[in-house]
């Protein structure tokens, strides 16, 4: 967002030229914070993270099967074998 780039004397444009960027920045940060930092998010974070964490290690514990297990599984999900 450049305005008055190029017109009249070059102060003038610097000066519009730093303004309008200025400005600029001023609309991006408005728009851009979502939700200024604090404790709660600080603390919705920690909860995400302590359940991820959970649904990680139950998940390492449903899928930590041996080889035997797996091919049992295949077994039963498409039959044994043919030869």
């Amino acid at each position: 967002m450049i305005f008055a780039f190029g017109f009249g004397p070059p102060w003038t444009s610097l000066l519009m030229l730093v303004a309008t960027s200025v400005l600029s920045y001023g609309v991006y940060r408005l728009f851009s914070r979502k939700s200024p930092p604090g404790r709660t998010n600080r603390v919705q974070l920690r909860r995400y993270y302590y359940v991820q964490r959970q649904r990680a290690r139950e998940m390492a514990i449903r899928y930590d099967l041996s080889d035997e297990e797996i091919e049992r599984k295949i077994d039963e999900e498409i039959g044994p074998p043919k030869t």
